[in-house]
């Protein structure tokens, strides 16, 4: 009896050790150099925990990264919030030889949310528990993208102070994950309408003609209603794979409810022929 009661003893000990301590990286800064930390959204808030611990970080114009610096003393804390509500929190250090002076910090490092995610979405996720197993897992590899930032480089439109971007097209599975980011640097709220995809074909022959077929999206992530003045957001597309002959490209189309700022997008049928990884 006493030996059982012993081993209950320990693995409770073990438990309640494994849940009150929480290991948070270090940082560690000084006063003669700026470290730089880059976060995966833009800064809302940066606090530190003391008055020997400085974090700055534009206020006033939407800005991925914050400059730590420090003065001899005691440790402290530094809790930093992105606009989409994701909480970082580092402990902070003076060291008077730094070893690294830029981290690149991924949403995984993220601690929490301070409040519910994608209030105002078109497509908002439910919980894991009610979702088949195939939106599940779209879900979590769509984040892993958007965390990732790979790009292809070449494709980007715009009209009128709205940009849309196609950042990238990759390959897992049975299926193309097309990644976009649209950007309002205009004055006016843009009001999302509908972003197609389209497979174009056109017709060879004396009278040449252009034939447009729409893909059905298998998932939207992230897919906004609408865009703020100064906002950029990213989201993505889940199509089943396909490919594409040399007579035959894809065509985006973005249109702004009640407005005309509409955009068009062309992509060739090499890049969908050969998507990332």
């Amino acid at each position: 009896m006493r030996l059982i009661l012993f081993i209950l003893s320990v693995l409770i000990s073990t438990f309640v050790e494994a849940q009150t301590t929480e290991v948070l990286d270090t940082i560690y800064a000084n006063d003669s150099k700026n470290v730089a930390l880059f976060f995966p959204e833009p800064i809302r808030q940066g606090i530190t925990g003391s008055e020997n611990f400085v974090f700055t970080y534009n206020r006033e114009k939407e800005q991925y990264f914050g400059l730590l610096q420090a003065k001899p003393g005691k440790e402290s804390n530094l809790l930093v919030i992105n606009r989409n509500g994701s909480i970082f929190s580092y402990i902070v250090r003076y060291k008077a030889q730094l070893s690294k002076l830029n981290y690149f910090v991924p949403l995984s490092n993220s601690i929490g949310n301070e409040k519910p995610k994608i209030a105002d979405a078109i497509q908002t996720e439910t919980s894991e528990k009610s979702i088949d197993n195939d939106t599940y897992y779209y879900q979590k590899f769509c984040s892993y993208l958007l965390d990732r930032r790979q790009y292809l480089g070449r494709y980007t439109r715009r009209n009128d102070g709205v940009i849309l971007r196609l950042e990238n097209i990759v390959f897992d599975k049975e299926e193309l994950y097309f990644v976009f980011q649209i950007r309002n640097n205009s004055t006016l709220d843009y009001d999302l309408n509908f972003l197609n995809l389209s497979v174009e074909t056109r017709q060879k022959g004396k009278k040449k003609s252009l034939q447009r077929l729409y893909q059905e999206p298998l998932f939207k992530h992230h897919l906004p209603s609408k865009i703020v003045v100064n906002e950029t957001v990213r989201f993505i597309y889940v199509m089943p794979k396909f490919s594409l002959s040399n007579d035959r490209r894809v065509i985006l189309e973005l249109n702004e409810k009640a407005g005309e700022r509409n955009i068009e997008m062309k992509v060739s049928h090499r890049y969908i022929n050969n998507p990332n990884q």
